[in-house]
This record gives C-alpha cells, sequence and structure tokens, in this order.
C-alpha cells in the first residue's frame, strides 16, 4: 500500500506527465476511490487502468483507439463512469459519457453542431455540466439531467421539496460511501438546462456537492466586443439568483472546488487565493518556491517535448518527404548547446524550415533583460529644415490632427518640449517614452507666425494609417466606377473584422450597384464561412409594405430588390454582384476566402496568386513556459482536390501594381476589378 501511496503522491505532483512500463502517458486522472487510472496513449487512444497496491498499473482497458483524442477526462464520483469531450471529422466537438470498464459504448449527450466541452460532475450525481458555445456563438454553462424523473420534475415540483435533512456532527464526519449514479441514457440529449447566457465566454465551472449552485468565471475571450470585468460568480442550477463571489477585475484562474466544497480555491493574478462558497469572503494565501534550473538539461526537455508533439500532430504524416527523426539527430545537439534562448529556438526553428510549412515555429522569451523603449508618434509626415522640420502631411484623427492639438501641413516645428530641433538630430529622440504624456511643440505656420502646441503623442499609428488606405481605395473605387460600385476592405478574418463588414455592406453598398470586397494583405482567421454566408443568399422572396404604393397588383414589380434580410437571417445578406481582390500578401484563411468565392463561382477573382500557407493550426505550452505551434489539419479544394498548402488561390484576373502605383495615387488591380464588375452590372 506504501508503493501505492507513493505513486498517487506523484500523480498529484506531476499530473503532467508521468513515465512507466507502459509508455508515455498523459493527462492522467485518479477515480475518486482511488483504485483507477484514466489516462492518454498518444493521440486518439483513452486508457483505464486499475493501480495494484505496489503503485503499478494493471489491467489496462482500451475505451478509445482513434484519431482524436479525448479532452477534459473527468470520472464520475462512484468511479463507474468518465465523461469528456471529442471531436468527429467535422471538428464538432460533442460531450460523452462513457462507462469505466467498456461495458457500454460511449453515449453522445450533448447532440449540436456547435462545440460543447469541458464536462464537470456534481458530487450527489444528478447532473453533468458542460460548457457550450451553441447559442448566440458565446460559451454558455449548460447541464444534463442524468435521471429522467428529475428533468420531469416541474418548477413548482422543486420549490415545494423539503430541504434536506442537517446531518449530525457525528455523521458529518464519518465517511460514507457514494452511491452509484443512475443514469437514463435514453434520449438523454434531449434533458439539456441552459445555466447562463451573458455576454462573452464562460470558463472554469465548478458544482456545488449537493448539485445546487454553479461557480464559474465571466468574460473569457469570446466574439462580442462587450467588454467588462472578469470575476467569479455562482448562481442556482436554474438560472437564478447570480450573485459575484470577488469583484473589480480579479481574473480568477484554475478555480477547483476544495474536498469539503465549502471553498474555492483559484489563481488571482499569479496569486493563491480562496473564496468562501457561500459568503464570498476571500483572501489571499501565502505562498513561495524557489526552483534552481539546469538549463542544457531544461533545453533538451523543451526539444524533445515540441518535436513530439510536431511528431505526433503535424497534418502530413510524411512530413512533406521529410525525415523527421533524423532531422531531430542533426538539429539537437547544436540547439541545446545554443548560448541564449532565442538562438536556442532559432536553431529548432531552422529544423522546421526543412519541412517547408506554415503555420508552426517555437516561440518564446528569453531569459536576457532588454531595454524596452517606445517612440511616441504624431501622426506627421517631416521634411528637414535648416531651422526645423516642415510637416508635408497630417495622418487623419492622428494625435496632429485632433481639435486641440492641430498641426497643418506646411508647419513647422522648431522646438519639443523647448529642444531644438534642427535638420541633423533625430527628430523622434525627445519623443522617446513619451507616447500618453503632454509634450509641447514650439510651430511656425506657413506665414511665419509662431504658436505652442500641447499633444500627446501616441504608440502606434497601425490602425489610423490602414484607415486612411482604406478610404483612399474606397475613393478610387468612387472614381473608377462614377459612384456606381461599393468598396469594402477585410482587414483579418477574425471577429472584429466581420463585424466591419456586416456594418460597410450598408455604409458602402447601400444603393450601389455592385460590391468590390479586398482581402489584400489580410493575415487570416477564421471567418471565411461567415461571409461566405453573407454573400451566398440567394433571394426567394420580395415584400411590399402598406404605404409603399397604393396599387400592389400594378406597382408590385417595383420592389422585387427588397427584401427584410435584417429580421430573416442571423447574419447580414448581399446578393448584389460582387468581386474579390487578393495578392501575395493574403494568407491563410484569407486565402480559403479566395478559394471559396471563386470555387463557388461568386465572382470573379482579381489580382495576384495568395501566399500559399493553409493549415490549421493549434498549439502546445512547454515546461518553460515557451510554445510550439502545431499545424495539424490539411486543406484542399472541393472542384480540384488540391492542397491548399504551398498552391496559393490563383485570380480568375492575373494582375500586379506597378512599382510607383501608390506615389501617383494609382491602384490598377482595383481599376481592373472595378471595369470587371462593371462589365457584369451591365
Amino acid at each position: 500500500m506504501q508503493a501505492k501511496q507513493a505513486f498517487l503522491k506523484t500523480l498529484k505532483i506531476e499530473s503532467r506527465k508521468i513515465l512507466s512500463e507502459k509508455g508515455d502517458i498523459s493527462s492522467p486522472v485518479v477515480s475518486p476511490n482511488g483504485e483507477k487510472l484514466a489516462y492518454s496513449v498518444g493521440e486518439g487512444k483513452l486508457v483505464v487502468s486499475e493501480i495494484d497496491a505496489e503503485g503499478k498499473l494493471s489491467r489496462p482497458v482500451t475505451l478509445l483507439d482513434g484519431w482524436a483524442p479525448a479532452s477534459g477526462v473527468v470520472w464520475s464520483p462512484d468511479s463507474k463512469w468518465l465523461s469528456y469531450s471529442m471531436e468527429d471529422l467535422d471538428f464538432n466537438e460533442e460531450v460523452y459519457i462513457q462507462a469505466a470498464d467498456n461495458s457500454k459504448p460511449p453515449v453522445n449527450v450533448s447532440m449540436h453542431p456547435k462545440g460543447d466541452s469541458d464536462p464537470f460532475w456534481s458530487k450527489d450525481g444528478s447532473k453533468l455540466g458542460f460548457l457550450s458555445a451553441r447559442n448566440n456563438g458565446d460559451v454558455d454553462v449548460w447541464f444534463v439531467w442524468l435521471k429522467k424523473s428529475d428533468w420531469e420534475k416541474t418548477k413548482q415540483d422543486w420549490d415545494e421539496e423539503d430541504e434536506p435533512k442537517k446531518e449530525s456532527g457525528k455523521d458529518k464526519d464519518k465517511d460514507k460511501k457514494v452511491a452509484d449514479i443512475q443514469i437514463d441514457f435514453d434520449k438523454i440529449y434531449q434533458r439539456l438546462a441552459q445555466v447562463t447566457s451573458l455576454p462573452g465566454n464562460e470558463s472554469d465551472v465548478n458544482i456545488s456537492d449537493d448539485g445546487e449552485h454553479f461557480y464559474f468565471t465571466t468574460n473569457g475571450d469570446g466574439r462580442s466586443s462587450y467588454k467588462a470585468d472578469k470575476d467569479l460568480y455562482k448562481i442556482k442550477w436554474d438560472g437564478s439568483k447570480p450573485e459575484s463571489l470577488t469583484s473589480g477585475n480579479t481574473e480568477p484562474s484554475g478555480v477547483r472546488l476544495s474536498p469539503d466544497g465549502k471553498s474555492l480555491f483559484f489563481i488571482k493574478k499569479g496569486r493563491l487565493s480562496t473564496v468562501d462558497a457561500d459568503k464570498g469572503k476571500s483572501e489571499s494565501r501565502p505562498f513561495s518556491a524557489k526552483m534552481d534550473i539546469n538549463h542544457t538539461l531544461e533545453r533538451t526537455q523543451i526539444f524533445e517535448e515540441a518535436w513530439r508533439a510536431l511528431n505526433t500532430n503535424f497534418y502530413d504524416p510524411g512530413f512533406h518527404g521529410q525525415n523527421f527523426v533524423s532531422l531531430k539527430s542533426k538539429y539537437k545537439a547544436w540547439a541545446v548547446s545554443a548560448s541564449t534562448d532565442t538562438d536556442f529556438q532559432y536553431v529548432f526553428n531552422l529544423m522546421l524550415g526543412q519541412l517547408n510549412a506554415s503555420h508552426m515555429g517555437l516561440y518564446g522569451s528569453d531569459r536576457q533583460e532588454t531595454q524596452k523603449e517606445r517612440t511616441g508618434f504624431l501622426g506627421v509626415d517631416l521634411a528637414p529644415q535648416k531651422d526645423g522640420v516642415k510637416i508635408v502631411r497630417v495622418v487623419p484623427n492622428s494625435p496632429a490632427d485632433k481639435e486641440n492639438s492641430k498641426l497643418m501641413a506646411g508647419d513647422v516645428i522648431t522646438s519639443i518640449d523647448g529642444e531644438k530641433v534642427n535638420a541633423t538630430d533625430n527628430f523622434y529622440a525627445p519623443l522617446i517614452n513619451k507616447a500618453g504624456d503632454k509634450v509641447i511643440l514650439e510651430v511656425k505656420s506657413a506665414a511665419g507666425a509662431s504658436r505652442e502646441v500641447v499633444i500627446r503623442p501616441t504608440n502606434s499609428l497601425r490602425t489610423l494609417l490602414y484607415d486612411e488606405w482604406v478610404e483612399s481605395r474606397r475613393a478610387l473605387v468612387d472614381t473608377y466606377s462614377n459612384g456606381q460600385l461599393g468598396y469594402l476592405h477585410i482587414r483579418g478574418m477574425n471577429w472584429s473584422s466581420f463585424e466591419e463588414f456586416e456594418r460597410e455592406l450598408t455604409a458602402s453598398g447601400q444603393g450601389k450597384k455592385g460590391l468590390v470586397i479586398d482581402v489584400r494583405y489580410n493575415g487570416g482567421g477564421w471567418t471565411t464561412d461567415y461571409l461566405m454566408a453573407v454573400l451566398n443568399v440567394r433571394q426567394h422572396a420580395y415584400t411590399i409594405p402598406r404605404g409603399a404604393t397604393d396599387d400592389l397588383g400594378k406597382n408590385n414589380t417595383q420592389f422585387t430588390q427588397y427584401y427584410p434580410y435584417g429580421e430573416r437571417l442571423p447574419l447580414a445578406a448581399w446578393t448584389k454582384p460582387a468581386i474579390t481582390l487578393c495578392n501575395a500578401n493574403s494568407y491563410s484563411n484569407a486565402e480559403i476566402f479566395s478559394h471559396a468565392f471563386k470555387t463557388l463561382n461568386r465572382g470573379k477573382l482579381v489580382g495576384m496568386p495568395t501566399f500559399g500557407a493553409v493549415i490549421s493550426t493549434g498549439g502546445q505550452d512547454l515546461i518553460d513556459g515557451s510554445y510550439v505551434r502545431l499545424p495539424f489539419r490539411a486543406w484542399y479544394v472541393l472542384a480540384t482536390g488540391k492542397s491548399m498548402e504551398n498552391i496559393p488561390a490563383v485570380p480568375d484576373i492575373v494582375l500586379d501594381n506597378a512599382p510607383d502605383s501608390k506615389a501617383k495615387g494609382n491602384d490598377e488591380q482595383l481599376k481592373k476589378a472595378v471595369e470587371t464588375l462593371l462589365g457584369e452590372v451591365k
């Protein structure tokens, strides 16, 4: 028994990975009765073994053996069932319950085309909770009633039930045998209940021992632009009586219910804290630890972990024709002997470069401390003068374009905070680390009048320069099309860019005959199918309200272009002609969009072939906090059967801009797109 206890103690300390005679075992989870261990072997294999008195694993039972790993594996309180989430080939994640002895096949309890994950049991055996993105795209707390009789009760039934009798002190201290959990599997996916419906994503969910209350953190990263404090909350299982247990943007993480169910442990901005599960009173727990690091051995471990993660997950089992084992032998010694962390990562990435694939790399910080300085920017283009610098252009909406700190083209800046400006010194030196602070400029106007300007520099002009470029493209389209076409640029394939896309459909497209869509310089993301859902709507009817005409029979055909898409569809809609621009700086999901736009015949594709970097990517954290990206899923064009990795989306009309097009205020690609779309409109 001592050996078994030592094994369990080691497991608690080193839950990341255990090495046994069975090979590499990851994600180990001990059953509540301490008699069994559930663990993963490689990818997609879930095994349950008994833990014998000597602390060894015996009688393994393989529950799963496929391509997809089981995630978030948790034991039922009676140690007879396991719950986990797992993806199918459509990459839809569902929650399952499976008998730990493999006597029954796994049962899908969530059954929904949106992601479900992170299952958790209530100790009383009444509920299995999980997280789901099935409503409004944000992750909420849901649960399934395990017994049909509980699900059938009405609110009045629950309200009328007597409160559980209080246990005597004698009973409290006595160890009680956990009752067998009863699960009615027939149509169990129909017995779901939603607990929360807040903006943003809920996470770190726990449930009270009696199954009455759920604990969760709020405002995790979601697609909503709504921003609020991240704190720990408590709510009744029916969604009533929500209350905050922490406040003031505590940002709790790693929330765990204590063994006695009376308090919650969590990490608060790097510190261990607890909060009373009932009263919400929190306190910090002192903790300190020291560690000596052998950096050579640590790098060896990092190299092995990162290599193994890629060896298991890289999307092409043929590794693009390379021998990944041989590459390891060649590069490992070089990487481990590197003098700095940065050099170590550089050598590791040289090895990855041999695979000639995108969406991967080893990233992390270096132990060496470097000075960090940020230059403040005014938002002006300058030309050196003998007595200062002359402003030749002002970036719209920059600090130099604000009402209280207005600078004009032709103005000459002669000093910054009393320091004279001349043609030979670095103009930006006085602005180092001044972003957000007030700076005093001495300015002389084109007419020779001097004035003092108080301005707050910004630390970046990137978004403002982007906005300026988009507005200049919009103006060109208006000129090229004589006002007939609208223009919008999609900056990234993310939710904020998609929301802007929907808005611009009205702002730029309303009243236009067609739309020019631009994904040049788009770095990618995930929203192609949202965009195509908007662009592939087919109108099947038209509507006419009372008051729009006095004769429906005679005039109804005047309204064929009108339909209440906003009230009838979950997304916006664009049914008029469209054309898309791409170039070699269109990456990843922007390339998928370019392929889709062309493959689905939504319109012509104009510009230059895209970069050719399309793989779905994930990642894994390593022992020192560094991170390795894992390209795990290939993408192929349905129409051609060709991979999108290293094979770009080729436009219908291939055309590059002249080297001096920007200087001359031209955009040949844009002009060609406008001409082509106008031809289709006519």
